[in-house]
């Protein structure tokens, strides 16, 4: 394993390089969908949601998958045209209503006011516009060609991590033990990386974090680094996504996509110089144990 230690080492350095040039800002290499970014609006009133039924759409958004920022009830979408399918799952958002009320005549004092007003919440069951049929959804962004990669498609098959493709995010959840993955027609690269780089370099990104599981190596930063967990995570699993790219030849050189994203959370740990290097460290176990993974007769040559 000498050989590609080496190799590590070298892409390391080339991207502490790349970093101390002035990386850049790191842009996500795929699609993001209008409703995490546009305030969820009413199919009826064309009016904003507000306050937490902000939040709470937008994280339904998230979770279902859904672009479209546009909600409403049953009998709305059915006033506008449109029919929500059956079987779909409504969500709640919440409404304050100020009444008034009269006093009871022993709790009014001389002189008070025998009126006295309180906000009744009230639930209402909303949809989105893409759980209905019959509403002009607008333009999808043109869907680019990804080539398959079949030497990474192999290697994350035999690690035997679960990966779930679809929504417009990517990230590992240790609860589950599985690897969530935007769709593939989603991803669209940058400036300086294909889409199909982007999208594998994203996979194995999340593939290394999966290595911090307790039932593999057990990587776990919080007891020593407290509230810095996640930004010694990140450089972790973005320095072990530039050494699987080399090792599976997604890419000829190491990109300045993963210097940006590196960049970003080398911001983070300010105080320490040493922290790319640490994690250079624990990447290269965790790329290691991948490797270990996969049979014999495909292991990189030692």
């Amino acid at each position: 394993m000498t050989k590609r230690i080496d190799v590590h080492e070298e892409i390391t350095n080339r991207i502490i390089e790349a970093i101390e040039h002035g990386a850049g800002e790191f842009k996500l290499p795929w699609h993001r969908p209008a409703g995490s970014i546009t305030r969820p609006v009413n199919i009826q009133s064309k009016k904003g949601y507000r306050g937490i039924n902000v939040v709470t759409l937008w994280v339904e958004a998230q979770l279902r998958g859904y672009a479209s920022p546009v909600w409403g009830t049953y009998k709305q979408f059915q006033e506008a045209g449109c029919q929500v399918r059956k079987g779909e799952k409504a969500s709640l958002v919440v409404f304050y209503k100020e009444i008034e009320f009269e006093r009871a005549a022993a709790e009014v004092a001389d002189g008070d006011d025998a009126t006295a007003s309180a906000w009744l919440a009230r639930g209402y069951w909303v949809f989105n516009a893409e759980q209905a049929d019959g509403f002009a959804q607008p333009e999808r962004p043109p869907v680019v060609e990804i080539v398959r990669n079949d030497a990474v498609e192999a290697f994350m098959a035999n690690t035997g991590i679960e990966t779930k493709w679809g929504g417009h995010s990517a990230y590992y959840r240790p609860s589950e033990d599985a690897i969530q993955m935007p769709d593939r027609g989603l991803f669209i690269g940058t400036d300086t990386t294909s889409a199909t780089e982007a999208l594998y370099a994203t996979w194995l990104h999340e593939g290394v974090h999966a290595t911090g599981h307790k039932s593999r190596l057990d990587r776990n930063f919080a007891g020593k680094f407290g509230a810095e967990e996640r930004s010694r995570e990140e450089l972790v699993a973005e320095l072990g996504s530039a050494f699987l790219c080399a090792d599976l030849a997604v890419t000829p050189t190491p990109r300045d996509d993963h210097a940006h994203y590196i960049a970003h959370w080398l911001e983070i740990l300010k105080g320490d110089k040493k922290a790319i290097f640490t994690a250079a460290a624990a990447a290269n176990r965790a790329v290691e144990y991948l490797h270990g993974l996969q049979p014999a007769e495909t292991r990189q040559a030692a």
